[in-house]
């Protein structure tokens, strides 16, 4: 609390007391008591201090820029990977602060857990001073009306109690809380001031547990599923999953659902060519073993929500169809193969990989491997490089080029299912020589040389990727943020206000009547509030005929002639 609002307390005594829940904080001259005890309660002084909840609340901020800029184990391993052969030089540095994994680093949770301890700190003692406050009446009028920053004063031939009675009924009607204190009218109101304070710190609590609770209980998978395939959702259906370190995997939302069609349109004239104007995944699904099935469209920020659990729409692509035979004319592999898009209009990458069932000429079991780019529109031969002019398929064409050998899945060691390790394997070859590659329309061939077989381009299927997550505490986030603006907005816009009115009786028999406001900050609405008060105020008691105060040209003028008589309550 400033010195100013301080010296106004002594001064005014009770009546310029408790206008706000704010703890006292210890001038910089006073030192705790010595020993533990002191320095303990100078600590929790200190901790529990809004001051220090802000410098806290800020430094959780700072802190997770980092997370935000750095790539996160807990979010994508293989980008850690990726940055931390790219950055040899900062690597040690940003694992020794715990960088690649920020919101589990000790620094993180000390700064969290700190805040979470001194918002309760504040918050408890304000909440009971507070309920203190709504169970009392507003202090009496202090003993010179004149030292408040708003005041006025007028004679009236009423009676002292009928002023009192019309300024408390005049009161009331306004929604202040008032009662008559000896000669006077007390009367205070914006209550819900301190009421947004406290709503806006409380929703900060809330919503600190409900981030809380979404790490450590939270679960994130994806599964990328080609049209007609399905989805269980179990461990391992997943390609990638991740989950907070307090989840349980056996508490998996038992469904499952088929993807029945992707349907993909995009704008094809003018400048928002390609932009997609259709992007959504249909659906079969079905809630536990047997449950009935059911029809779903899922699309971008619209996901599927099956007991508590979202599936999100969240990428798009094409898996050409091929099929591969052996020399013997068998048919030995037939799928359709997921690539991956690489620029807006799904020009794409992968790789194929045929690992049993294939023999060479000499009947021996080995591996084929084909590099394959795809495009879903292609310009045509003689019209530019090999990249797709549109998203949507129009024109699809597959290149490929082949390769014999080893693809060393057998070694153990994980590969990435759109690259091809062609390191242990032998390109195939043209009658001329050279690579073996060419391009191909759905239903063409490329023939393997030396009677090696063949492999076609049968058609083209459409691919979607879907992340399963099961984020709990998202509720009560924004019901947190929601009651945290609420309260902000509160805290800041309704200001809490004293008035008193006075009214005794002159020494000449009139009475005099004197009104005052007091607020917790100076603002420029006390004076205007007091000064409709007051001219409502006098139309029930008029001014007197032989009187010179305007009530309306004096509201909010301090006294002319400053008074040094002390204030009730100022004496010790």
């Amino acid at each position: 609390m400033s010195n100013t609002n301080t010296t106004e307390e002594r001064e005014l005594g009770a009546a310029g007391e408790e206008l706000s829940t704010a703890p006292r904080e210890e001038s910089a001259g006073t030192l705790p008591a010595m020993g533990v005890i002191g320095w303990a309660r100078w600590f929790w002084r200190q901790l529990t201090s809004m001051r220090v909840a802000l410098i806290l609340l800020f430094l959780l901020s700072l802190g997770a820029i980092p997370g935000s800029l750095i790539p996160q184990n807990s979010v994508d391993e293989l980008k850690v990977q990726d940055f931390q052969k790219t950055h040899t030089t900062v690597t040690p540095i940003y694992e020794k602060l715990q960088l690649f994994d920020v919101y589990s680093s000790v620094w993180f949770s000390a700064i969290y857990i700190l805040l979470f301890v001194s918002l309760i700190g504040c918050i408890v003692p304000r909440t009971f001073q507070f309920v203190g406050q709504l169970r009392s009446r507003p202090p009496g009028a202090p003993k010179r009306l004149t030292r408040l920053p708003a005041y006025t004063t007028w004679r009236t031939d009423a009676e002292p109690e009928q002023v009192r009675e019309a300024a408390a009924a005049m009161l009331r009607k306004r929604r202040f809380r008032s009662h008559a204190v000896g000669d006077a009218v007390a009367a205070e109101k914006g209550y819900l001031r301190e009421a947004g304070n406290l709503m806006f710190h409380i929703a900060l609590i809330v919503m600190l547990v409900a981030f809380a609770a979404g790490q450590l209980f939270k679960s994130e998978g994806g599964k990328l599923i080609v049209e007609g395939d399905g989805f269980s959702n179990t461990l391992t259906q997943y390609d990638d999953f991740k989950s907070g370190s307090l989840y349980d995997t056996d508490s998996l939302a038992p469904f499952s659902f088929t993807l029945d069609d992707f349907v993909g349109t995009y704008e094809k004239k003018g400048p928002q060519r390609g932009t997609p104007r259709t992007f959504e995944a249909r659906v079969t699904y079905a809630e536990g073993v047997d449950g009935k099935q059911k029809k779903s469209v899922i699309r971008v920020n619209e996901p599927l929500v099956v007991d508590g659990t979202k599936v999100y729409l969240i990428s798009h692509g094409y898996a050409p169809v091929v099929s591969v035979k052996d020399g013997d004319g068998k048919e030995i592999y037939r799928t359709a193969v997921p690539l991956l898009p690489i620029d807006n209009n799904i020009t794409s990458t992968g790789a194929i990989k045929v690992m049993d069932g294939y023999r060479d000429k000499n009947g021996e079991k080995t591996q084929l491997g084909f590099e394959a780019f795809f495009v879903p529109t292609f310009a045509g031969a003689g019209k530019g490089t090999m990249f797709s002019q549109f998203p949507g398929a129009e024109f699809p064409v597959l290149a490929l080029n082949g390769f014999h050998g080893s693809l060393g899945v057998d070694s153990g060691l994980p590969q990435n299912v759109y690259q091809l390790d062609s390191t242990k394997m032998k390109e195939f070859k043209d009658a001329g020589g050279q690579k073996l590659k060419k391009r191909l329309l759905p239903g063409e061939t490329m023939e393997l040389p030396d009677g090696a077989g063949s492999i076609t381009f049968e058609s083209v299927e459409e691919w979607a990727s879907f992340q399963v997550s099961e984020q709990p505490g998202t509720g009560w986030a924004l019901a947190g943020s929601i009651a945290a603006i609420a309260g902000l907005a509160g805290s800041l816009f309704i200001q809490r206000r004293r008035v008193w009115v006075r009214a005794v009786r002159g020494a000449d028999g009139v009475t005099v009547v004197e009104m005052a406001g007091l607020g917790r900050s100076e603002s420029a609405k006390l004076p205007e509030e007091l000064a409709d008060l007051a001219v409502e105020l006098n139309g029930l008691a008029p001014t007197a005929p032989d009187a010179t105060n305007d009530p309306e040209t004096d509201a909010g003028s301090g006294p002319d002639v400053p008074s040094e008589e002390p204030a009730e309550g100022a004496e010790k």
